[in-house]
């Protein structure tokens, strides 16, 4: 029975099993750092939710994740799993016996999961309260050994069993209310080779520079290709999430490296990557802060890195995008600067400012440790990045352009003139004008305007990000720092965007040298340690979710680029 895998193993704790435009995985990962014994069929809709429990029967068993398939396997036993599209999982046994129970043991008039034997074609169906989704498993071949709790009410065990004794074929969809029985008319081997086909051209297609200098290349589109959903909810889109463990949703400055990964194979699941946060613009022109299923979160903003994106996005686009999509860009980017020129500067102030260090991304970093309430010389150079770009978008577009080149110029000015000290920049207290220096990396990330800073700037930013520089790349708070802390989120650890934004604008600013050791280092760290959410400074540990999109793309982004070079000879 058994199907030649395809495409790098992975070790399932860390990197779900799923597959492109699917809302549920496969993993342990039942909630943010919790691990299961069993793997569980999580679902993304309304939040992530474990549903079913797949438990084989044999204590011990070994599981091994691929692209196409997952296999637990004892001895001479071994069950397979295989996506039948989105929305249907395909699991075939022998010599192995399987349990599919309901992950939540009690059932309120409010949570948990009942259990029904569907008159109308034989199969066991789950229903969630917490997904609002069935689960329909339907039995192809063989029959099942068992069935507990159809029907049950309060606290009960809910499940099915599958025999160890003899072949079995199932078949577990989700879907809202009612479909049509599962015919299974394609064969197992049919569906792993679909799969197959379908991620190895993925993979040729966002990767095809790929080699043995780029080893971490095929995980790394695999990290993308399972996180991407199908438009469901408010996700109006193709999107591709953060991740299929917790951190499942869509924040409006990650997707940003996710379009710029996709972008030169996949023009249009990029373009869909780049524009969806935009689909949910306010009143005023503000980006939400996250999009996922079932909510959009206006709390806090993220921060305007969308005009330097969008440079990289159109360059490496096979085709332009046409007219009326550019126009719908620029006005849309128009837009979310205007937020921050007219709701985010204090009276009489050229400088924007952060409301909390939720809204540069960089949420506790040591910038904001005495005030939260900042005028920060990141932000400044994002949005004068921005407005260059606003001020090219519309002299293509026939549109006035001297507007955002004056602006443009006039933050720029504010930037060095009130928040440089010589060495590095400081955050001004746009409320008593107080300035604050801290160590935190964030403070240097003006180096990302590259050569639209004055030289002598950019050699003193290059000198401070060499302070920063770890065996294994860039630690966002220096190893030496009284408030560094190993696993303290923007306080220490290694992050994938802040190591592009700053190896991008070095490289720009003509820092070549630094630029290649922080690419060189950063590649070697997902080699190593694979695509963390973020990474021990010291060690390369990765932490908090391992199966991280944004670091996935970076890895993409520098991968693709050293290549590049590499074939150039330079």
């Amino acid at each position: 029975m058994t199907v030649a895998p395809s495409g790098p193993e992975f070790g399932i704790q860390d990197i779900p099993f799923s597959y492109r435009g699917s809302w549920f995985n496969i993993s342990p990962v039942v909630a943010e750092k919790t691990y299961a014994d069993d793997l569980h069929l999580v679902s993304h809709q309304t939040g992530l939710h474990p549903v079913l429990r797949l438990a084989p029967s044999v204590a011990g068993t070994t599981v091994v994740a691929t692209p196409t398939m997952l296999t637990w396997h004892n001895g001479t036993g071994r069950i397979e799993a295989v996506y039948d599209g989105p929305d249907t999982l395909r699991i075939r046994g022998h010599r192995l016996g399987l349990r599919v129970a309901a992950a939540a043991h009690t059932l309120t008039p409010f949570s948990g999961t009942y259990l029904y034997a569907d008159p109308v074609d034989g199969s066991h169906v789950f229903t969630s309260y917490e997904t609002g989704r069935r689960y329909r498993v339907t039995v192809l071949s063989g029959a099942l050994s068992r069935t507990d709790g159809a029907q049950a009410l309060g606290t009960a065990d809910r499940s099915v069993d599958l025999p160890g004794d003899q072949p079995w074929e199932i078949a577990i969809e989700e879907y809202a209310t009612a479909r049509r029985p599962y015919a299974g008319s394609v064969a197992f081997e049919r569906l792993c080779r679909d799969r197959m086909a379908e991620f190895t051209a993925f993979v040729d297609a966002i990767a095809p520079w790929r080699g043995a200098q780029t080893p971490a290349a095929e995980l790394a589109a695999y990290v993308l290709w399972s996180a991407t959903v199908a438009p469901a909810g408010f996700v109006t889109r193709p999107a591709v999430l953060m991740s299929k463990h917790w951190m499942d949703k869509v924040w409006s400055w990650d997707h940003c490296f996710n379009a710029i990964a996709l972008a030169a194979g996949e023009p249009e699941l990029a373009w869909h990557q780049f524009q969806l946060p935009f689909d949910h613009q306010d009143e005023t022109g503000a980006l939400p802060d996250s999009v996922t299923h079932s909510e959009v979160l206006h709390n806090y903003v993220k921060p305007p890195i969308h005009g330097w994106a969008l440079r990289h996005l159109r360059r490496r686009l096979p085709e332009p995008p046409d007219r009326a999509a550019l126009a719908q860009t620029y006005d849309r980017l128009a837009r979310w600067t205007g937020f921050w020129l007219d709701a985010r500067r204090a009276p009489g102030h050229d400088l924007p400012h952060y409301h909390h260090g939720n809204d540069s991304g960089w949420d506790n970093a040591t910038t904001f440790d005495d005030n939260r309430v900042l005028e920060t010389a990141d932000l400044a150079a994002f949005l004068v990045s921005q407005l260059r770009c606003l001020a090219d978008l519309a002299t293509e577009l026939g549109e006035p352009a001297a507007r955002w080149s004056r602006e443009a110029d006039r933050i720029h000015a504010a930037m060095l003139r009130d928040l440089w000290d010589g060495e590095r920049f400081r955050a001004r207290d746009p409320r008593t004008g107080q300035r604050r220096s801290s160590r935190s990396l964030l403070d240097l990330m003006p180096v990302a305007l590259g050569a639209d800073l004055p030289a002598p700037v950019a050699a003193a930013l290059a000198r401070g990000v060499e302070t920063h520089l770890t065996t294994h790349g860039l630690a966002t708070e220096p190893t030496d720092s009284a408030h560094y802390v190993a696993d303290g989120y923007w306080r220490g650890p290694i992050w994938a965007p802040s190591t592009v934004l700053v190896e991008d604008g070095l490289r720009r600013a003509g820092q070549t040298r630094i630029a290649d050791d922080i690419s060189r280092r950063f590649l070697a760290l997902c080699e190593k340690s694979g695509f963390a959410e973020n990474f021990d400074a010291e060690t390369g540990t990765g932490l908090r979710d391992r199966a991280y999109t944004w670091t996935a793309s970076s890895y993409l982004i520098l991968a693709a680029a050293a290549e590049q070079r590499r074939v150039r000879g330079g």
